[in-house]
């Protein structure tokens, strides 16, 4: 096998014939997009690293119980390859076996260090942003983006990487800038056009963000289920800021839910627009019993904790307690088995009593969430998750708060966001009635 070389640059000691599917797989993978599945047609006839590796980690993204144990066969035809590898591709290998061990931040590390090695290798950036973010670890993906920056000036789907990068470090104004750039070089980049919904939302800049997602809605096309619903999640959620339920529900059924409900990601999606818009009072009727065989399955998956958190909320509120309380305990069992100290911490210290503050909420039993949720609120990013994903761990506070009549600690916080988003007839909504609580008028919402 000669050396080649892919789209971006990068070596591949590859058959020329395979190079048509590691190049679906590395801009696919940075665009989002369904075709970095082509890698798996040749899986069986090619045994080269990069190939099976790559079919690994398309088997790990499906983020459940099973992965691993799939992606397994990949990663050991990779290693009787690995003679006539090239050194990116046993960097990559590494990096794939260890996340298939568990150990996220080993891969993290691993992906870091190849993207320094190989910093127009747009996949490992890719996947070490994936990594950094369930870790709650924004700084690392920014670190890493700004290295890769002198080297990736011309690829669109970089600066989207970038975008998102700086927003998850609370850096909205070089995240609007980065984003509008990706989006100059090429409008078709749904990961752009998320980072700046992010940006447009933390900024309570509701109109306009409705209008430019509404607007780049037509060119999410082709793409993998969670960026395409994800995309439209955050859609509904300016429509929820602009008190506009019906139309947010009716995005939850035609573009949230349904894509591909097997899916880790499309349950998320679902479970956390449905869980807003019941603490927007809205009756969302049987939709949390369509869920809920979905979820059933998810009893010992404890892939990422921010997922099991929502898992089990999702069953709560569709009634299976039982089935709540199993998922509760094999979370536990995990978090005591647990060896890697950073993930131990995570599981042990934030996601077992924010799990417990959950379930008490959906319950009814406000004043143990609060109790529970209110010392955790900061330590939420352990359990990884955007802020506008984690955010709702925070509604479901100031739901208990509100429930258990705790207004003067419910005005303490709210008061602050309904300042910065001024737009936002949620926030307006929710001071009217905390004033009313307070006893003071409810024209100081305004």
């Amino acid at each position: 096998m000669g050396m080649q070389h892919d789209l971006y640059g990068n070596p591949v000691s590859s058959d020329a014939a395979a190079l048509p599917y590691l190049n679906d797989f590395a801009e696919g993978f940075a665009a989002c997009e369904m075709r970095v599945l082509r890698i798996l047609d040749i899986a069986v006839r090619d045994p080269s690293p990069l190939v099976q590796t790559w079919c690994a980690a398309l088997h790990l993204f499906a983020e459940d119980a099973q992965a691993a144990q799939q992606a397994r066969p990949f990663l050991q035809r990779a290693r009787t390859q690995l003679v006539q590898a090239h050194d990116r591709e046993a960097q990559w290998l590494a990096a794939i076996e260890a996340w298939a061990h568990g150990d996220t931040p080993l891969a993290a590390h691993r992906l870091e260090a190849l993207v320094h090695h190989y910093p127009r290798d747009l996949a490992a950036l890719k996947l070490a942003h994936y990594h950094a973010f369930n870790l709650g670890d924004s700084p690392a993906m920014l670190r890493m983006a700004l290295a890769a920056q002198p080297h990736c000036a011309d690829i669109p789907y970089f600066h989207g990487m970038l975008a998102f990068a700086y927003e998850q470090c609370h850096l909205l104004g070089p995240a609007e800038r980065a984003a509008r750039h990706a989006l100059q070089l090429r409008f078709k980049e749904p990961w752009a056009h998320h980072a700046l919904a992010h940006v447009l939302l933390t900024e309570g800049r509701v109109d306009e963000g409705l209008a430019f997602m509404q607007g780049a809605s037509g060119s999410w096309t082709g793409l993998n289920s969670f960026m395409q619903t994800h995309n439209w999640w955050h859609l509904a959620l300016f429509l929820m800021e602009d008190a506009r339920h019906d139309e947010a529900l009716q995005l939850h059924d035609r573009q949230v839910w349904g894509v591909v409900p097997a899916y880790s990601q499309d349950q998320i999606g679902s479970i956390s627009l449905l869980a807003r818009l019941e603490l927007e009072g809205v009756d969302v009727g049987q939709r949390w019993q369509q869920l809920s065989p979905y979820l059933l399955q998810r009893q010992h998956d404890h892939v990422l904790p921010f997922l099991d958190l929502q898992y089990l909320y999702g069953l709560a509120r569709a009634g299976q307690w039982q089935a709540a309380q199993q998922l509760l305990a094999s979370m536990q069992s995990h978090a005591d088995a647990q060896l890697q100290p950073r993930l131990r911490t995570a599981w042990q210290d934030v996601c077992l009593p924010a799990a417990r503050g959950l379930l008490a909420h959906a319950q009814g039993q406000y004043q143990q969430a609060a109790q529970l949720l209110g010392p955790l609120i900061a330590r939420l990013v352990e359990v990884g998750g955007s802020h506008a994903q984690r955010d709702l761990f925070s509604q479901l506070y100031w739901s208990a708060l509100r429930h258990s009549g705790q207004w003067t600690a419910l005005q303490n916080l709210v008061q602050p966001w309904h300042n910065q988003q001024p737009q936002s007839k949620r926030l307006a909504a929710h001071m009217r009635r905390i004033y009313q609580g307070l006893g003071l008028p409810a024209a100081l919402a305004h």
